[in-house]
């Protein structure tokens, strides 16, 4: 589920639409979000959050797959916020071996990723509850959970970025990938979360890994970080 790939304003405000007003958790807020576009636009790449065309939708499926060093190996990997399973979609048309598995907070996505992929192992969980039970996997793809925060405050989005990665990090044996808005913008948007690099790096460096590689080279306004237990080569 790509959390709000630059939404128009008009979403922030702090309870979504149709949204419980108990709901107040980050995770919740956001997926409640979230599932309003599933709602306006169906199993498409705006059901899936991306405003402009299924071509830039693709295009950060391959940056989020870029964290696997090895591509000819044989690899497991967990698709955290997977929403409808697009990323499946993408790897079942670039062949590999490639053990894909979903996961969501939305139930409603889950149950559409699974009517389209009866096949696929699909969880529906809220890890920052309890994650236990959920498996190791050598890779973790984080694609759009960070992007949108509509009237979350910045500190209170800071801290829920902050557990969910440290949580997320203990099931990836090998190597996580997330992506996140710049502060290199003309302008910022109340409702995006811009993640200085320095904050970043000194969260990852000194609670997950200092082996982290920053990718800021593509068009979108936003950088994708790949995060690794062990430095390259090894």
């Amino acid at each position: 589920m790509l959390v709000g790939q630059y939404r128009q304003s008009g979403r922030g405000e702090y309870t979504p639409v149709g949204a419980s007003p108990a709901v107040s958790t980050p995770q919740h807020l956001i997926s409640a979000a979230c599932e309003a576009d599933l709602i306006a636009h169906g199993d498409s790449f705006r059901g899936a959050g991306y405003t402009k065309s299924p071509r830039e939708a693709e295009d950060r499926y391959e940056l989020m797959l870029g964290v696997i060093r090895n591509q000819r190996s044989p690899a497991s990997l967990l698709d955290f916020g997977c929403g409808l399973g697009h990323l499946l979609d993408h790897l079942q048309q670039h062949p590999g071996d490639i053990r894909y598995t979903g996961l969501d907070l939305s139930a409603k996505y889950i149950e559409a990723a699974r009517r389209r992929h009866p096949a696929a192992e699909f969880i529906q969980m809220d890890v920052l509850e309890s994650d236990a039970g959920l498996p190791d996997y050598d890779y973790v793809v984080l694609n759009g959970l960070f992007n949108y925060r509509g009237g979350i405050d910045y500190q209170t989005m800071l801290e829920y970025w902050r557990s969910l990665m440290t949580v997320v990090y203990r099931h990836c044996r090998i190597g996580l990938a997330f992506n996140v808005m710049s502060k290199i913008v003309d302008w910022e948007r109340d409702d995006l979360f811009h993640l200085p690099f320095d904050t970043m790096a000194e969260f990852v460096g000194t609670k997950l890994s200092r082996h982290f590689v920053i990718r800021h080279d593509y068009r979108a306004y936003e950088y994708t970080t790949y995060v690794y237990r062990q430095p390259s080569g090894e």
